[in-house]
């Protein structure tokens, strides 16, 4: 865990390095996206996103993020499908709700998933946690992400 907070550390300070010089945290885009989760009494689970997200109104976006998901336990890959709306409060905060199905190539293979994130938001770059279910527990993880 210790090494797991190191690592996301590093790739934080290295996207806020990495961010444009202006911000571009008010126009549609695209995100890529990282994520490390504990699925609650099932294992642990890491995923690579790619996000689309258009501006709807103030401060709100709509999208639909999907990727490559590992499950540790018993190796199975699947693919995340999520619709997503996504709020800045404030300057640097942000929050946001998921909902979608998950497909998995081993066992069952759609899980429900649904989700309530926040976190901190740069110039690109943007770190949080994101707390939510998926079928049949809760799960807990850390996100980093960097829109363009």
């Amino acid at each position: 865990m210790h090494l797991l907070r190191i690592y996301a550390a590093g790739l934080f300070a290295l996207g806020l390095l990495l961010a444009p010089s202006e911000s571009k945290a008010q126009q549609s885009g695209v995100r890529l996206g990282v994520g490390a989760d504990y699925w609650v009494d099932t294992s642990a689970a890491f995923n690579f996103t790619l996000g689309v997200e258009g501006h709807v109104a103030g401060p709100l976006f709509v999208g639909a993020r999907f990727g490559a998901v590992l499950v540790t336990d018993g190796n199975i890959i699947g693919v995340p499908l999520d619709i997503s709306l996504r709020a800045t409060v404030g300057r640097n905060v942000y929050i946001e709700g998921l909902a979608g199905p998950w497909i998995m190539f081993k066992g069952d293979t759609f899980k429900a998933h649904a989700a309530f994130g926040f976190g901190l938001q740069g110039k690109a770059a943007s770190i949080g946690i994101e707390v939510g279910y998926l079928d049949p527990n809760p799960i807990i993880g850390l996100r980093l992400g960097y829109k363009f």
